[in-house]
């Protein structure tokens, strides 16, 4: 099959946890003999962290806004078998309106944010996705499976509303004899909802233990967080 698909970055993880699913996910679709196309917005601050700006497994191509994108790329994806769009996506409901009206094959939203998403349209902020797009997408692809999957195709009127959980790719991802560095670690973009437990569990932890060391991995934390002096930060750790 033919494959397009518009995502947030394939070739930067930085800040980007959607990274790992889509590397693993077109690598497999390539090892099984499909032709995939990522598409997505060049954005300073992914075109200054690219760890992988050339994927040896999917052809890759960057836009600079909407109008390049459907002008440049509108023959490939009415010819795709499977258009794919992302969450997240800059723009993304003029994305997956021009995909809805171009694609010959099937129209699909991946959501790798469920629970964002759906807490997002509950209080009317539309960034990527509204509530009459998920009725036009022929299929809903959610990171998120059980009861969610049902109240997507009941309350929004989804006609396919499936699970496609986030992937790894195995030959990155393993087990390894390593000595150990740390007592515990948090690995993670910062987010403002996360931060509250990592600081307990964590940070608080840090002051508070005698011995262990502790790390954080993972980038946007703000410069004005009080880390203990047991807490090592690493700024980006790209996938394996």
């Amino acid at each position: 099959m033919k494959i397009v698909v518009i995502g947030l970055s394939i070739t930067s993880s930085w800040g980007n946890g959607h990274a790992t699913t889509y590397r693993a996910l077109l690598k497999e679709l390539s090892r099984l003999g499909h032709e995939t196309l990522f598409l997505e917005k060049d954005v300073p601050y992914y075109a200054a962290n690219r760890d992988l700006p050339n994927p040896g497994f999917c052809r890759v191509a960057l836009y600079q806004d909407n109008d390049e994108l459907f002008s440049t790329y509108e023959k490939e994806v009415a010819a795709a078998d499977v258009v794919i769009v992302g969450s997240y996506v800059q723009h993304g409901v003029e994305v997956g309106e021009w995909v809805i009206e171009t694609a010959n094959g099937v129209a699909a939203f991946y959501d790798i944010d469920t629970p964002v998403t759906l807490a997002k349209l509950k209080r009317g902020d539309y960034e990527y996705l509204t509530p009459e797009l998920i009725a036009k997408y022929d299929l809903y692809l959610s990171f998120t499976g059980g009861p969610i999957l049902g109240y997507l195709e009941n309350h929004y009127h989804s006609p396919a509303a499936r699970a496609l959980y986030c992937s790894v790719d195995p030959e990155q991802y393993y087990p390894e004899a390593n000595p150990k560095k740390w007592a515990l670690g948090y690995l993670g973009t910062y987010s403002p909802d996360r931060q509250p437990t990592v600081q307990r569990l964590l940070n608080s932890a840090a002051k508070e233990h005698l011995n262990g060391r502790f790390v954080v991995a993972g980038p946007q934390y703000p410069g004005e967080i009080d880390w203990a002096e047991k807490v090592t930060r690493i700024e980006h750790l790209p996938p394996a």
